[in-house]
């Protein structure tokens, strides 16, 4: 009686089983994007302290209207 009142027949639901197979394929897909935009982060962060980003140098510049 308990099994059909919560919907258990023959088993789980493949679309179920599917479904959170796919969604923690995203969760996993979706930490590790996180963890690649940390490291390019830090990296940027890194450069502008150590000073390795580029720079206009104000004797470079042309005017824009002539």
């Amino acid at each position: 009686m308990a099994k059909a009142l919560l919907g258990y027949v023959g088993g789980p639901d493949p679309r179920i089983i599917e479904e959170s197979r796919h969604l923690r394929q995203r969760v996993q897909d979706l930490e590790n994007q996180v963890l690649r935009l940390q490291r390019e982060n830090d990296t940027l962060n890194a450069a502008i302290h150590q000073d390795q980003l580029l720079t206009l140098a104000d004797t470079d510049r042309e005017p824009a209207l002539t």
